[in-house]
């Protein structure tokens, strides 16, 4: 048999001391929970003893944190999936030939949601007028749908949401998303989450993937902020890492123009602590009703 190891709350080196202490071969959790326990093995100059899969879910994973796992010996697979569809929907299945590429690549082609596990019928990117699948060339955005065994048949007296969500057939997930050449499902953001700033939608995701990127960035999130002049513009509220160094608002607004085009880096930067939920996802809700008080 095996040992299954349980814990009462979110501590990285507790975390680290029973992964050596047990063995542990195979873990899971969101990817924040990842980012905690990588920020402190960093600081402590901590690796593994040996190889451990991790498979990450709740959230979009940032390229920059698989990046860093592989680094200290975690073997990373993510998850995506709902409540509504009984768990994991889809998979990122590692390729061959992925081996090859440099790290950051291969960091990025990770950090895609994958394709459909067993048990659905099928999960597509459908063109949000239209229901037709979008085109697989990695740029046209669709919503992402689901069909199959473990989609769920409604929601408990509640039929008008039950028929928004099983429109034309398929079940609505509400995460807005690209369909790649090789097929494989990448969420660019939650329908709600998008940033519509002068008439361009801005990716929240995008944003928080380039703040993940910055040496002193700990933690991200972004949201939209009211802007009489554009509509909405992000917003961005970070957590640094512990013991950096000094760092300002500027210089991190100015990172972010430095990666990207400049009406999609955020207006403001707010410092702290970011509220998340029991099993570690940032509760951008929260973060959002603190910009209209």
């Amino acid at each position: 048999g095996g040992t299954h190891v349980c814990l009462r709350d979110v501590d990285p080196m507790k975390i680290y001391r029973h992964i050596e202490t047990y063995g542990v071969t195979h873990m899971c959790g969101a990817p924040v929970v990842m980012n905690m326990l990588l920020q402190e093995l960093g600081r402590q100059e901590l690796t593994l003893s040996r190889p451990t899969q991790f498979a990450l879910g709740g959230a979009a994973p940032p390229s920059s944190v698989i990046r860093k796992a592989e680094e200290i010996g975690f073997q990373i697979t993510h998850l995506y999936g709902l409540t509504e569809t009984f768990g994991p929907s889809a998979l990122c299945v590692p390729q061959p030939e992925w081996q090859a590429l440099p790290l950051e690549q291969r960091a990025l082609k990770m950090s895609r949601q994958g394709v459909s596990t067993h048990g659905l019928d099928e999960i597509a990117v459908l063109d949000v007028a239209s229901g037709e699948s979008v085109p697989a060339d990695g740029k046209t955005m669709g919503e992402i749908c689901i069909r199959g065994n473990t989609v769920m048949k409604g929601y408990l007296k509640n039929p008008e949401a039950t028929a928004t969500a099983f429109a034309k057939g398929w079940f609505h997930t509400g995460d807005l998303a690209v369909m790649h050449p090789d097929h494989y499902v990448e969420i660019r953001d939650r329908a709600k989450d998008v940033i519509i700033s002068g008439g361009e939608n801005i990716s929240s995701l995008e944003v928080e993937e380039v703040l993940y990127r910055h040496p002193q960035v700990s933690e991200a999130a972004v949201v939209a902020m009211e802007d009489d002049k554009w509509g909405e513009v992000p917003c961005a509220f970070v957590n640094l890492v512990e013991d950096g160094q000094e760092i300002t608002s500027e210089d991190i607004i100015g990172f972010c123009r430095e990666h990207m085009p400049h009406f999609k880096a955020p207006r403001k930067v707010i410092f702290g602590e970011l509220p998340k939920t029991a099993t570690g996802k940032i509760r951008k809700n929260i973060l959002r009703d603190s910009l209209f008080p």
